[in-house]
């Protein structure tokens, strides 16, 4: 699942960072302006001494170190690095921003660089990069991304070399397309539709065919939606997307034609999970479960008292969800039941994780904020916290997570680290 681009807060009070108002800035050139002076790739992977102390130590200096000098830790430390990288990372927050495919761990940048997810040696890289804040959508052993020219044109890369396999272009009446979803058979875009006079006020949904390229169909979306601060996914014949105007919409992948929609609230920021046959949505204290096929809510959980839920996720058919008073829950996502809650965040002081993977019987979550932040290791069966990893650089970016099921890795501003499972 594709998990928007708005302002919100952490649920502790405090203003928008700087990455939030960048990730509202209109458009993907002005992203690119406000977001330029990233550093370039390494060209040796390095090993960082004690920098997985789980408050946080500023890394000691860039010296090589080896694939397999890092431990998996103990007595609640997080183990040390295996590797770490500077990248040329230019991200913005979201979850989609940072995938591991093709034994290559890419993040958006530019370049757009793939490291060697055992080694953290650069395998290949695209001198003209990703458009900022776009999405890295992945599907069919394909990397799927908007063209940094601009051109509107679509293209699919093989992840394990960087090649070009696939290519489409929605037309000249059409500019930016952002590719939002993937199934087996066609890439899902959003594009806006423009005026005479070079100017755009609506926006169409399309599907291309993934084999050929060619449109299999277009939509115009309606008024007062908007083309940014997209989620989406695809689960059989439903397209399920939100946008930053707080519209829950589902359509039909054979079609294009509308099946539902609904207005959802300021507090979701546009994040959902979907599970089998129902799109799960936080709406403030409630957490909320909707048929795709009609929209009619089959369950609801509500949030500790004073805490709104946030960003959900479902990892190996269970769904996991924190809300801001720092209650951990992991739900059957089917039913709603609650299969374990936990206050271990609360009680050690962290943040609330935004993004979650699974690996062995340990979820990794990463959090928004840095302070008392970063990579969280949790039991899988208790939310029990087992350590923390920060790496010292109080850099404002979220933190992201990603697992090739052998390794962690983690993604904080241009910093890349490698951890064992």
């Amino acid at each position: 699942m594709v998990q928007g681009r708005s302002f919100r807060s952490s649920g502790t009070g405090r203003p928008a960072s700087r990455r939030r108002v960048l990730r509202l800035a209109g458009g993907g050139l002005a992203l690119a302006a406000l977001a330029a002076g990233t550093a370039g790739c390494d060209d040796d992977a390095v090993d960082v001494e004690d920098s997985g102390s789980g408050g946080g130590e500023q890394p000691k200096g860039d010296e090589k170190g080896s694939a397999d000098s890092g431990g998996k830790g103990g007595d609640g430390k997080a183990p040390a690095p295996l590797w770490t990288r500077t990248t040329s990372a230019e991200t913005y927050g979201d979850n989609d921003e940072f995938v591991v495919a093709g034994g290559a761990v890419i993040a958006s940048g530019s370049p757009l660089a793939a490291l060697d997810t055992a080694t953290g040696k650069q395998k290949w890289s695209l001198p003209g990069g990703t458009v900022p804040g776009a999405t890295l959508l992945l599907g069919k052993d394909t990397l799927y991304l908007a063209s940094s020219e601009y051109d509107g044109t679509v293209i699919g890369y093989a992840p394990a070399s960087g090649k070009e396999t696939w290519r489409s272009r929605l037309g000249k009446d059409y500019r930016q397309p952002q590719p939002i979803a993937v199934d087996e058979k066609q890439v899902y875009v959003i594009a806006e539709i423009l005026e005479d006079d070079g100017s755009s006020k609506t926006n169409v949904i399309a599907a291309l065919d993934s084999a050929s390229g060619r449109i299999a169909w277009k939509e115009q979306r309606d008024l007062g939606t908007a083309q940014n601060g997209i989620h989406a996914a695809v689960r059989g014949r439903h397209l399920v997307y939100t946008d930053v105007k707080k519209n829950l919409t589902v359509r039909d992948t054979a079609t294009g034609g509308q099946v539902w929609t609904r207005k959802t609230t300021k507090t979701n920021y546009g994040f959902f999970a979907v599970h089998e046959d129902l799109v799960i949505v936080p709406q403030e204290r409630n957490l909320q479960a909707f048929a795709l096929s009609d929209g009619k809510e089959k369950w609801s959980l509500e949030a500790s008292e004073f805490g709104l839920f946030r960003e959900p996720a479902v990892v190996d058919d269970v769904l996991y969800i924190a809300d801001s008073a720092k209650t951990l829950r992991a739900v059957d996502p089917r039913t709603g039941k609650l299969l374990w809650q936990s206050e271990a965040l609360a009680d050690a002081g962290l943040q609330v994780p935004r993004q979650y993977v699974k690996a062995g019987d340990t979820l990794y979550g990463a959090t928004d904020l840095d302070e008392k932040g970063g990579i969280i290791a949790l039991d899988a069966k208790t939310g029990a916290v087992r350590w923390t990893f920060n790496d010292g650089t109080g850099d404002h970016h979220a933190w992201l997570v990603a697992t090739d099921g052998e390794r962690v890795f983690a993604l904080h501003g241009t910093k890349l680290h490698a951890l064992p499972v």
